[in-house]
């Protein structure tokens, strides 16, 4: 019998960014996608403010956002930069995801710096990756510069602000392996 450890281990270890192009046509049931976002709940929180906020985009709603985001690219983007690939790309990706979670944040500068908000959030989507991991649903977060454009769209207060798009969907896709180099590497020990 595994540890609670060896399987979080495992979950971790197995965690990849899985994208749109590889998921296939098959909706995720909403007590799964539920069950995703309540992970996120449960992330690290300085001083409990809770900043995670995700809009859930679904069925017709994803055509619209593809649509919004190519508004956006088409408005900022100038006419030298402007590839028509990228542009049929948001509806593409859109289309392609079963569920998108908009990761939005909300603010408290009354309380805590921004930074500890990101963090928080940051947390949150992590619990949400090894959950959706674990459920065998494929997830990715995308952070276009596109998404500081969402406000409106997102129905977002004025101390709110969208970090990203996390796509989720079921999916066909390879396992592989992680591309990481070691730990020792990254560590510096201090002791007595």
């Amino acid at each position: 019998m595994s540890t609670n450890a060896e399987i979080l281990s495992q979950i971790i270890r197995n965690r990849r960014s899985v994208f749109p192009e590889d998921y296939i046509q098959k909706e995720i049931p909403i007590p799964i996608i539920e069950q995703i976002l309540e992970s996120a709940n449960y992330a690290p929180t300085h001083k409990l403010t809770q900043p995670w906020r995700f809009t859930v985009i679904r069925k017709g709603a994803k055509a619209k956002l593809g649509e919004e985001l190519g508004k956006i690219y088409q408005s900022i983007v100038p006419s030298n930069k402007f590839l028509q690939k990228k542009y049929d790309s948001f509806g593409q990706k859109t289309s392609q995801a079963d569920c998108i979670l908009a990761i939005n944040i909300q603010f408290h500068e009354d309380k805590v710096p921004n930074w500890e908000e990101i963090a928080a959030v940051g947390c949150a989507v992590q619990n949400m990756a090894l959950t959706a991991e674990a459920l065998n649903v494929g997830a990715y977060w995308s952070s276009p510069p596109l998404i500081d454009h969402l406000g409106a769209f997102l129905g977002l207060a004025e101390n709110e602000k969208c970090y990203g798009l996390f796509y989720m969907g079921y999916h066909n896709a390879e396992p592989r392996q992680a591309n990481r180099t070691p730990m020792a590497d990254k560590v510096k020990w201090l002791e007595g």
